[in-house]
């Protein structure tokens, strides 16, 4: 095997598991029961999931084709930085619109930081 053939391996591994977390983050869409943690499966597996196949594919482009992809780098930076903080604005909005919490949630961590309240102030009352 030579340097373009690893390269090409290791490319399509990058992308192909890029394909299995993009899954993996679809079936969390769908079995999470609600938005904060759907919104939680959705930024954090797709962010990893875009993140790989790019990195894939600028791999296979720089060993096959001898190509550095300036593209591919400013869309792994980009995608890098503004997926995690575009899921946080979107949850802090969802909590600030009053979006009930799951049943199964056992603790809102959020609520003491934005109303300077401890747990056992709220269950006091």
């Amino acid at each position: 095997m030579n340097g373009n053939e690893i390269g090409e391996f290791i490319g399509a591994f990058l992308i192909l598991t890029g394909g299995i977390a993009s899954v993996i983050s679809v079936f969390g869409l769908i079995r999470l029961p609600d938005v904060y943690t759907r919104s939680h499966a959705a930024t954090k597996s797709s962010t990893l999931a875009v993140l790989l196949t790019l990195s894939g594919t600028f791999l296979y482009f720089w060993f096959n084709e001898h190509f550095i992809s300036v593209r591919v780098i400013l869309g792994i930076i980009f995608v890098f930085l503004t997926a995690p903080v575009a899921g946080h604005l979107i949850i802090r909005a969802a909590y600030r619109s009053k979006v009930k919490l799951a049943d199964i949630s056992v603790e809102d961590e959020l609520y003491d930081v934005l109303h300077g309240e401890k747990d056992e102030d709220r269950t006091s009352e």
